[in-house]
């Protein structure tokens, strides 16, 4: 599979316009539960209540808001089953396992860095 490149003006892609689509989509994905659920997620394809009973502390309608945003940003492929009930699944698609990639990047940092961030915030904090 090929990944589509962008192919939209400079100006849509520069963070540091407040106008570009970059900072938006940015924006919405730089955000816990979003990086919580594309983390969980991973290589697996999950019904909602499975990712619900995943990630503690967030409610329904967080849950609901954040796989929305991630199906929009085409980060997230939702594909409902005909059943009776009907049955939902989520998985990432191919520029969702490459946010994938820098957030296991970003897990990594935090666990390397934990015992300094606290010590600082402790001393900040005193």
């Amino acid at each position: 599979m090929v990944t589509k490149q962008y192919t939209g003006s400079p100006e849509d892609a520069d963070l540091m316009r407040a106008d570009s689509l970059a900072r938006e989509i940015f924006s919405d994905v730089a955000n816990k539960w979003a990086f919580l659920i594309i983390e969980i997620v991973g290589d697996r394809t999950l019904r909602f209540s499975e990712l619900r009973d995943e990630i503690e502390g967030i409610s329904h309608k967080m849950l609901t808001q954040n796989l929305r945003m991630l199906e929009r940003n085409g980060l997230v492929e939702r594909k409902v089953h005909p059943t009776v009930p009907p049955r939902v699944e989520y998985t990432l698609t191919e520029p969702g396992h490459g946010l994938r990639a820098t957030i296991d990047g970003m897990c990594g940092w935090t666990r390397r860095h934990l015992g300094h961030i606290e010590a600082s915030r402790r001393r900040f904090d005193a």
